[in-house]
């Protein structure tokens, strides 16, 4: 048994079901969950939920400053204690999802890298908040869901292609690190999750003219499922058939095409399109 989890057990706390609390402890893998996240010295690292902190230690060992953000008021004097030794930690209490992220990683060396066990009930809403665009991080290392690592993953055309894959693979280029089935966790989840590293792009994977126009225009994709881009189209931007086909027409895109199909490019030529006729060009 690790340390960590003895730690645990010798406290009168139980795990909050109500705050996704899967822990892990296996010491091999959390070595090599940092190696997978590529954490050296010369990164500072924003952890998200540090739990009982058998991942903080490693990432110390590794990073050159770790701030740790954890919402469990109870697991922090038991996080101070097990951690006394980190001169490089800073530990936070709060709510991630409430957190002014600038604010928050202003001291942080830029870019820093993102390391979290996202609880699952706030998967999708925390990895939005982390992909915007304006955040100075190099990478985000996260440990999810395997059917949210699907999804990640996914490519034009497959089932889990859809506005969260695009929005990853806009900003970022990411990879499946590992898989970690569900008996590795105490208590283990009833789903097995996956370690995935999002590495940031150095510019974003098309250019446009806007990228709000162009992420509405992802969305729309996909808001009618099975429905056509032009079905989409008109449904979005409560436009007219003519007009729906002139604008896919100009984009290259043929008439019953459906959203699921489109890349990142084609998406984007749509959205230049229809960005350019509200700025009054042809």
């Amino acid at each position: 048994m690790s340390k960590t989890k003895s730690r645990i057990r010798e406290t009168t706390l139980r795990y909050r079901h109500s705050l996704g609390q899967h822990f892990l402890y296996d010491e091999d893998i959390l070595a090599a969950l940092v190696r997978e996240a590529e954490i050296t010295e010369a990164d500072d690292v924003l952890e998200i939920g540090p739990g009982c902190g058998s991942l903080t230690a490693p990432l110390c060992d590794a990073a050159g400053q770790v701030l740790a953000v954890e919402l469990d008021e109870r697991l922090i004097p038991l996080l101070r204690g097990f951690l006394a030794e980190k001169k490089n930690l800073t530990l936070v209490q709060g709510d991630i999802m409430r957190q002014d992220l600038a604010a928050l990683t202003e001291p942080l060396r830029k870019p820093f890298a993102v390391v979290a066990n996202i609880p699952y009930y706030i998967t999708t809403p925390l990895i939005l908040r982390l992909l915007d665009p304006g955040l100075a991080f190099s990478r985000l290392a996260l440990m999810v869901q395997k059917e949210v690592a699907d999804k990640i993953l996914s490519s034009p055309g497959e089932e889990g292609w859809g506005p969260l894959a695009i929005r990853c693979r806009y900003l970022c280029e990411p990879r499946l690190a590992m898989d970690v089935p569900a008996a590795c966790f105490t208590p283990p989840p009833k789903v097995d999750s996956a370690f995935v590293v999002l590495t940031r792009r150095e510019e974003p994977a098309v250019r446009v003219r806007s990228e709000e126009m162009f992420f509405r225009v992802a969305g729309a994709a996909f808001a009618l499922r099975r429905k056509t881009m032009l079905n989409n189209l008109c449904a979005t931007f409560r436009a007219d058939r003519e007009q729906a086909l002139a604008w896919m027409a100009q984009a290259g895109l043929e008439e019953k095409v459906r959203g699921e199909k489109l890349t990142l490019e084609q998406l984007g030529a749509l959205a230049d399109v229809i960005a350019g006729e509200g700025e009054g060009e042809t």
